[in-house]
C-alpha cells in the first residue's frame, strides 16, 4: 500500500465518523424535542388573558374572570 491510500483511508474513515457523529446528535435532538401541542389558544375578551385548552373545545371559560370565550384563529 502506498503512502497515498493510506492518507485516503485515514480522511475517508474521519469524515465518515463525523457524518456518524452527526447524524447520531440529531436523533438525539428530535428525540427530547418538544413536540407540537393541539392544543388551543383562547384570549379574554373580558380581561385579556391568554390561556391555553383543549383541541376538541370550542368556547373555553376563562381561568380569570370566568367568562366564555372563542379561541384565536391566527
Amino acid at each position: 500500500m502506498s503512502a497515498d491510500w493510506l492518507i485516503v483511508i485515514y480522511v475517508a474513515l474521519a469524515l465518515g465518523a463525523l457524518c456518524a457523529l452527526g447524524i447520531y446528535s440529531e436523533m438525539r435532538r428530535r428525540r427530547f424535542w418538544p413536540t407540537h401541542t393541539e392544543d388551543r389558544i383562547f384570549r379574554c375578551a373580558n380581561c385579556g388573558y391568554v390561556y391555553t385548552d383543549d383541541a376538541d373545545v370550542d368556547r373555553s371559560r376563562c381561568v380569570q374572570c370566568g367568562k366564555l370565550n372563542e379561541p384565536i384563529e391566527f
